[in-house]
């Protein structure tokens, strides 16, 4: 049976039910989202005259989730606009429409009786062959489709999103004895490719996967706080990124989860086991007070930490007094933080022999002898195990990761000295003289199983440069960029320099990927996988020149980046960039003048110069421009004003989109351009947008010119920013900067409307750039992003 989701419903509007809601409208589903009729009105309801039949008190739930959506930070949207994928009833009057719907979302109060009074109602509505599923966060998916038709436990399973569902990246599936593995297989698939999730498949267990290996592991670090007299700051000081977890680490975590929903969560695994492990899930008492008292976290302003002024305190669990936040300072963690990567980090320190060495290895041990011991029981695999914890949890490494960095003889063998209890079959993959969990083999990776070890199981959709590199695909290199043959005649032009910061050596790249993909092959992809895209030009290098007086050095540099961006603008090959993250600057300038973009769902794009004192200098202010010119209709009249004036708001105020749609909107990419929702599979889209314009005969762009506003447009754009300079909101050395900016959007001193070539532009935003470099302010910006990473108003 073929399966298609072309419409959703979701059932519980609460942060949960809103948020997959929004996350279903961001990837273009429709969604009809329910919830219950209210009992009583509300005093504002009353005051309309409104009563109890009313539509709009009826979908009361539902509507003001819709409108929580848009006020939620970080934002559930990728677009204001997506909101209108999403209509609202209610369970009493739209029960009906459930049967237009091929997916239904349960996402009720996690109590086993309402969901089960809900699937009923459900199983009356829904059409034969439609898919529905649970986002509980523990119940047992079986116990929910008792009596339940055949053809609904046929197609139920359960579907645990992780808040918030847009940003978080695991989605535990966990089918039920009764349903089909079709329909298991394409909900796996569907969820990768249009839901853009890692997925994991889950046994139906108490909290499943991530949720019962992360709860452990918080109370077993809580237990060790309060057995070695820690406090919260000095635990949270080496459980955060010196070890790879969140910068959030342990208590700040709990309190942005709040307090009430991990006890929940904890006391849902300490009702369902047995042994050893049921004692560690027992909630301690201080943290059973703090939710008495409504301490629950960032929701309530606090918990394990409160800011007062500019302090943060940490919360004291024997006085339950609040005092100054302290950390750990041992020779152990100023050894790990000497060492290179995550895995060096965790085996210097877990083995130092000083109280942050303890108690890491005191936290650490369980949680890799616990992973181990429920292999089997909760996920088939250990890869499963790992994905679903660096997924859900943001740990850089997973359980049995970890244990192969700090070494799994040596570990073993200190847990059995001080009796903790190790799974038979890790002692007997060590005494068949298999020492690691994982390895490689040729640039795949494989993983122990039952007395083997099996290939990682990868969707063909996933490019893993690393593993290219390690098959001798890299065909050149140098300090800022490699150039990697990633098959079917495509090259990819992957920077790696410091926060991908753009240098000579990465222009120098630039140049030498176009002159041999001209020669050679179908076309190229900008693309990495790193944490950014490309934050920008190399600052330090610019503001050392610049504090040198070397101008003749920037110019040069400045100069030969113009050129590149050009190279890539009419490369006889198409050029496709694949931004995620960061892509600021000269990042966007890289994206620009691409034949195509194709961009992760989260790209933070922008051309953020104005925010160190100067403007963008390597063709960004005449390509967005040129961005908007092409984007108007044929035949219709063009408002050079209107363009120019959207092209100097958008540079002037560093304005970033905080999603690729939103990008779009602000015409950094265009209707033509690709968003992949899932950032996996990012580089293998980008590389089917080569390969689609190589089919079509792709031709590079025809040189022409560019009308532009001249020099009364110049007049109109420092309207505006004269007005906003006389009110106060920006500074003398801001309007300096916005009558540069003018000056080249606007074309320079010349009637409105004169034709120009890219030449003259590109000659005046660079004259631009380097006299706004030689300002002391435009410095003291600089030197101040670089120290502080954030601008200076000045």
């Amino acid at each position: 049976m073929a399966f298609s989701i072309k419409k959703a419903a979701v059932i519980g509007s609460g942060v949960m039910g809103s948020g997959i809601a929004a996350h279903l409208a961001n990837v273009g589903i429709p969604v009809l989202l329910l919830d219950i009729v209210p009992k009583e009105l509300t005093k504002e309801e009353i005051a309309k005259g409104l009563s109890l039949k009313d539509k709009a008190v009826r979908n009361r739930m539902t509507s003001s989730a819709l409108a929580g959506l848009l006020k939620q930070k970080p934002a559930p949207l990728t677009h204001k606009d997506r909101l209108s994928y999403i209509s609202v009833g209610n369970l009493e009057d739209d029960l009906e429409k459930l049967s237009e719907v091929d997916w239904i979302i349960e996402v009720v109060v996690e109590n086993l009786h309402v969901k089960k009074k809900v699937f009923e109602m459900v199983d009356k509505y829904r059409k034969d062959g439609s898919i529905v599923s649970s986002n509980t966060s523990g119940i047992s998916v079986n116990a929910m489709v008792e009596g339940r038709s055949e053809d609904f436990q046929e197609n139920f399973l359960g579907t645990h999103f992780f808040n918030p569902p847009r940003y978080l990246k695991l989605l535990e599936i966990i089918p039920t004895e009764k349903t089909n593995p079709q329909v298991l297989e394409f909900m796996k698939q569907f969820s990768e490719d249009i839901l853009g999730k890692g997925v994991v498949i889950a046994k139906d267990t108490p909290n499943f996967i991530a949720n019962r290996i992360g709860t452990y592991g918080l109370l077993v670090t809580v237990r060790e706080m309060l057995k070695g007299g820690f406090s919260i700051g000095e635990v949270d000081s080496i459980t955060g990124t010196l070890i790879g977890r969140p910068k959030s680490a342990t208590f700040r975590t709990l309190d942005v989860v709040g307090l009430d929903t991990f006890i929940h969560v904890a006391n849902n695994v300490y009702e369902q086991i047995d042994g050893e492990e049921k004692q560690v899930f027992e909630v301690p008492e201080f943290m059973k007070k703090m939710n008495e008292k409504e301490w629950l976290g960032s929701k309530s302003g606090q918990g394990f930490y409160l800011k007062k002024g500019k302090d943060i305190l940490e919360l004291n669990p024997d006085t339950f007094e609040y005092e100054l936040r302290k950390s750990l300072k041992t020779p152990g963690i100023e050894m790990a933080k000497q060492a290179k990567g995550t895995a060096q980090k965790m085996k210097a320190l877990v083995y130092s022999d000083d109280k942050a060495g303890k108690l890491l290895w005191n936290i650490m041990a369980p949680v890799l002898a616990i992973s181990a011991k429920l292999l089997g029981e909760i996920a088939e695999t250990i890869y499963s195990i790992d994905n679903a914890m660096k997924w859900g949890f943001g740990w850089r490494l997973g359980p049995f990761e970890t244990w192969d960095a700090i070494g799994v003889e040596k570990s073993v063998e200190k847990m059995e000295e001080q009796g903790i209890q190790v799974p038979s079959w890790v002692k007997e993959m060590l005494k068949a003289g298999n020492t690691s969990f994982y390895r490689e083999e040729e640039g795949r990776k494989f993983y122990f199983s039952n007395g083997e070890y099996k290939e990682v199981i990868r969707n063909p959709k996933e490019v893993d440069l690393q593993r290219l590199k390690k098959e001798g695909k890299v065909l050149k290199k140098n300090s800022g960029a490699n150039l990697i043959d990633i098959g079917d005649e495509v090259l990819l032009l992957e920077f790696q320099s410091p926060n991908n910061a753009i240098g000579f050596d990465i222009i120098q790249m630039i140049n030498y990927a176009i002159d041999e993909t001209e020669k050679n092959y179908k076309g190229l992809v900008i693309g990495n996988q790193g944490k950014n895209f490309c934050v920008g030009a190399n600052l330090a290098m610019i503001l050392m020149a610049a504090q040198d007086d070397d101008i003749f050095e920037i110019d040069t540099v400045v100069r030969q980046f113009q050129k590149a961006m050009m190279r890539i603008k009419y490369s006889k090959k198409p050029v496709v960039a694949a931004p995620f993250g960061m892509t600021l600057g000269g990042g966007a300038e890289v994206c620009l003048p691409c034949a195509h973009i194709q961009a992760s769902m989260e790209t933070y794009i922008g051309l953020v110069e104005t925010g160190v004192g100067l403007i963008p200098g390597g063709g960004g202010n005449k390509e967005l421009y040129l961005k908007l010119l092409n984007e108007m209709p044929d035949g219709l009249e063009i408002d050079l004003q209107k363009v120019a004036n959207r092209v100097f708001e958008t540079i002037a105020m560093a304005n970033v989109s905080t999603s690729a749609e939103e990008g779009r909107v602000n015409h950094f990419l265009n209707a033509r351009d690709g968003i992949s929702v899932n950032g996996d599979h990012l580089l293998f889209d980008a590389k089917q947008a080569v390969l689609a314009l190589d089919e079509q005969g792709y031709k590079p762009p025809a040189r022409r010119k560019i009308p532009v506003t001249g020099e009364t447009g110049y007049a109109t754009l420092l309207l505006g920013a004269e007005a906003m300079h006389l009110s106060g909101y920006i500074s003398d050395h801001d309007m300096k900067i916005a009558k540069k900016l003018a000056y080249v959007i606007a074309g320079g001193k010349l009637p409105f409307g004169t034709e120009v070539d890219e030449q003259y532009l590109l000659d005046l935003e660079r004259e631009a750039f380097l006299s706004l470099i030689a300002e002391p302010k435009s410095q003291q910006r600089m030197q101040h992003m670089l120290v502080k990473g954030k601008p200076l108003r000045n």
